[in-house]
């Protein structure tokens, strides 16, 4: 193994994965949500950055190769965890992150039994389109948290009160706040609308993968 720059990136975000859930435990609200939220968006750049890095000045090694998949997975798995603790189970959570972690669980387990025909497996565009979709919806949901609970009273300036009369029409001529309440009510649900289609994407990369194991699936006559 060699301690490379692409390899070093790789592991820094393995680490960051389960920080992200434990950052709860260790500080207070809203100082976890933030520290969440940058924890994840320096996962998904690094994500990006050690396989740019690695073809840039050849530095692909197999540790990198198998470390790579498993960190990815890791902060995607434990991230969407944290979310459903976050905003609550529901149809609109449950279901679209059912679908992304049984995708997950079923990819990996085909490209184990695969072993050494793994390889057929590659990685697609589709693949990577998901990848993004999936990285910006997570994002976005870590925002919710903390549009939900600090933003609208803290950050912003609006009380209760303030939100109950721009929702009910008794705030109509502050132009500015109304457009910012719900600037921000768009950049939140955006956050749930990329996360269907991310499960959408999901199973459709799932199944061409499973389609292109197919024949190494069958029972040899």
């Amino acid at each position: 193994m060699r301690w490379t720059v692409p390899n070093i990136l790789t592991v820094v975000r393995l680490i960051a994965a389960p920080l992200v859930g434990l950052v709860f435990l260790l500080l207070p609200r809203p100082a976890a949500d933030w520290a969440a939220l940058l924890l994840f968006l320096f996962a998904s750049l690094t994500d990006y950055l050690d396989g740019w890095l690695a073809r840039k000045w050849g530095q692909i090694s197999r540790f990198g190769a198998m470390l790579d998949p498993i960190a990815d997975k890791a902060m995607v798995v434990i991230a969407l965890a944290v979310l459903l603790g976050l905003h609550g189970i529901s149809d609109w959570t449950l279901i679209p992150v059912s679908a992304i972690l049984f995708r997950e669980v079923f990819v990996s387990g085909l490209r184990e039994f695969l072993g050494e025909t793994a390889g057929l497996l590659k990685v697609t565009k589709l693949a990577k389109w998901k990848t993004t979709v999936q990285m910006v919806a997570i994002a976005l949901l870590f925002g919710w948290g903390l549009f939900d609970h600090y933003f609208i009273m803290q950050t912003f300036g609006m009380s209760p009160e303030i939100v109950t009369g721009i929702l009910t029409g008794e705030i109509a001529d502050d132009v500015g706040l109304i457009w910012k309440y719900y600037g921000l009510i768009a950049v939140s649900y955006g956050g749930l609308v990329l996360l269907w289609i991310a499960a959408g994407l999901t199973l459709v990369t799932g199944w061409d993968y499973f389609r292109k194991a197919m024949p190494y699936l069958r029972e040899s006559p």
